[in-house]
């Protein structure tokens, strides 16, 4: 009985130990990035608007920066004409499915207090660049929007 109640605790112990962070992937976002490119598979005529705040293409040229110790960022989007100026703080994880997921922070506002952000997949990632994969729906069709980013 003691080896089936030890051989229990054992298997609790490493289940609940499981890595919820790939820390290996998000040290290599560590620094400044510029988004250089947005590309909507299968869906160029559609408008996507991302991460409820402009429309894709104004997300060209924006400049992130991510902290990988203690999981916070910035976004700067610069793009002139009819995007807006918006810069906000983030935090941020990736996890060991690939999947990079954030929420933009308020000033004043513990993270722990915000319930909405947006989950992408992390691919083709280098010492010099790498992809989020978005997926938006459209006419009852899912499609992805690929943003690409080059280290500064």
């Amino acid at each position: 009985m003691k080896k089936v109640l030890y051989l229990g605790a054992i298997a609790l112990f490493v289940t609940s130990c499981k890595p919820t962070m790939d820390t290996k992937s998000q040290v290599g976002l560590k620094g400044n990035w510029t988004l250089v490119k947005v590309n909507r598979l299968g869906g160029d005529l559609v408008k996507v608007n991302s991460f409820n705040i402009a429309d894709a293409d104004c997300f060209v040229g924006s400049q992130w920066n991510f902290v990988s110790n203690n999981n916070t960022g910035h976004l700067a989007l610069t793009k002139a004409g009819n995007c807006p100026a918006f810069e906000s703080d983030f935090k941020w994880t990736i996890s060991p499915a690939g999947q990079f997921e954030f929420k933009f922070i308020d000033e004043g506002v513990k993270a722990k207090h915000i319930t909405t952000g947006y989950s992408m997949h992390v691919k083709n990632q280098t010492a010099t660049s790498f992809e989020l994969v978005d997926k938006f729906y459209a006419g009852g069709q899912a499609y992805d929007v690929t943003y690409k980013f080059v280290k500064n």
